[in-house]
């Protein structure tokens, strides 16, 4: 249909551009609004096209569905410089329809493994629970599920239930928070040996196929590194904010640093809700108001101050933190222990600027 036209127009070229779709959302370019800067000069164009999945090989594809159609219709001799980008955390929401009934989401993450990450989740979690909101968990580090262990639910086995004719799953409970991991799938003793896309999709399932209800925070317990989890999490999830959970010694903080950065680029855009230094200090349960300093003192609060991000607090490195994860009963429900002072202390500051997060992004929207 494309073959008489001659003269290459903007009309023409939106005309074009309008039969490629997003892959994801299943709609073209331009009743998307993702096609923007359409300039034409003789055989030249320039123009900016944005992809609703930020990965690099999906930008990839999306410019050479762009340059093939163009060169289809206008000639092989046309040149053509296009720019490919993600769509823009505040544009984001708009397209995405997943989990409306959730009024923040937020992920815990961290550059380097074996931080305390999920403990530093279960715990803000269960705080949240405590203060007296609504939580559900998703475990999303699927080669290292450990939240059936953390809320003493392994063998546990979510169940169906019928949402308006659609059956879906259905999160399992403890301490009065909704939890759904891979480890509810699989046995305890299994390694999940998937590659990447195998690995995004079921994080996806999580989600799309879970009724999670009404709630006020879902955590999502992401897998250490930065990496094709993390994208996919971002494509499919409209996330109010990230927490970035390091120790104060270099070589963690050098991937904690990368940890913020990665959340800051532009083709993924996430808040940073604020860091969280674990294993802080060492205190002996002979010697409660002894603080060894064994990883080094103030690492990611200097860090965040260098980074301007706000710091939530410091958690220490006490026997009583893994002996509650062991036995599945985060810590933060224990009575008047320095520990669950610290997680409590921990949730107030991470409520209040969850809420500032929101305050900023409904004022920029005016």
């Amino acid at each position: 249909m494309y073959r008489n036209l001659v003269v290459m127009t903007k009309e023409s070229v939106l005309e074009v551009l309008g039969s490629i779709l997003d892959p994801d959302l299943k709609k073209d370019l331009v009743s998307l609004n993702f096609v923007e800067d359409v300039q034409i000069d003789g055989k030249s164009i320039q123009l900016t096209v944005f992809a609703s999945n930020p990965a690099l090989h999906a930008r990839k594809r999306m410019q050479e569905a762009v340059e093939f159609n163009l060169k289809r219709v206008f000639g092989n001799d046309i040149s053509i410089q296009c720019t490919v980008k993600g769509v823009p955390a505040e544009t984001r929401s708009e397209h995405r329809k997943i989990l409306p009934e959730v009024k923040n989401i937020i992920a815990v993450a961290s550059g380097k493994g074996g931080v305390g990450k999920s403990t530093v989740t279960a715990n803000l979690a269960g705080g949240l629970a405590k203060a007296g909101y609504r939580v559900g968990i998703v475990d999303a580090d699927i080669y290292g599920p450990s939240m059936p262990t953390m809320f003493d639910v392994v063998g546990e086995r979510p169940t169906m239930i019928d949402v308006e004719g659609t059956p879906m799953i259905n999160p399992v409970m403890s301490y009065g928070i909704k939890i759904l991991s891979i480890g509810f799938f699989s046995s305890q003793d299994d390694a999940i040996v998937w590659r990447g896309p195998m690995a995004a999709k079921a994080m996806t399932q999580l989600f799309t196929d879970a009724y999670w209800g009404d709630l006020d925070y879902l955590l999502i317990d992401l897998p250490p590194g930065t990496g094709d989890i993390h994208l996919s999490l971002v494509q499919t999830v409209p996330l109010d904010g990230v927490v970035i959970v390091s120790t104060p010694q270099e070589v963690a903080l050098a991937d904690a640093r990368k940890g913020v950065n990665m959340f800051k680029l532009d083709t993924i855009n996430v808040p940073i809700v604020g860091l969280v230094e674990n294993m802080a200090w060492f205190t002996p349960a002979e010697l409660p108001e002894n603080k060894y300093y064994i990883f080094g003192r103030d690492g990611v609060k200097n860090l965040a101050a260098g980074m301007k991000e706000t710091f939530l607090g410091h958690i220490p490195l006490v026997q009583g933190v893994r002996e509650s994860g062991d036995v599945g009963r985060p810590a933060v429900f224990q009575e008047n222990t320095p520990t669950a002072k610290a997680f409590e202390e921990l949730v107030t500051i991470f409520v209040d600027e969850v809420k500032a997060i929101k305050a900023r992004k409904a004022v920029k929207a005016l």
